[in-house]
């Protein structure tokens, strides 16, 4: 379910605006399993306890895996909406990354809250200067 056509190799991709349904379900699609993979690979040890990011601290995870949910819907959010306005190289994608990985961090290593909303601001401007090179793509591809 891409929001946009990818032509042949003279064909250049085009945006295509679908109803606001598909990307909603596109960005809360992108976030959960992001989320659930994350809270999966942070509960499984997969090496060597000091080798590597530390497996899930103990504690209640809620409060993290919440704020992880809200940077990610956010975060694939931003992806979305500009993949429907100009081509953007695999919006979901990217966002289930960044928010797989930021869930992975934080329930590891359990972050203050100026260390975990800094890690949301990492992952939100990530997605913007992603975004960024796609229009820079985009326009430069419609000027010539």
């Amino acid at each position: 379910m891409e929001i946009f056509d990818v032509g042949g190799d003279d064909e250049p991709a085009t945006p295509r605006p679908g109803p606001w349904w598909k990307h909603l379900l596109s960005v809360v699609t992108a976030t959960v399993v992001g989320l659930a993979l994350g809270w999966v690979a942070a509960a499984v040890p997969w090496g060597p306890a000091d080798y590597g990011i530390p497996a899930a601290a103990p504690g209640s995870p809620w409060a993290l895996l919440a704020a992880c949910g809200a940077a990610g819907l956010i975060v694939a959010g931003l992806l979305r909406g500009a993949a429907a306005r100009f081509p953007v190289y695999a919006p979901g994608r990217i966002g289930f990354v960044l928010v797989f990985l930021g869930t992975r961090l934080a329930l590891g290593f359990r972050p203050e809250l100026a260390e975990l909303a800094a890690g949301a601001g990492i992952a939100l401007l990530a997605a913007a200067i992603w975004c960024a090179h796609a229009l820079h793509l985009h326009r430069r591809a419609t000027a010539a």
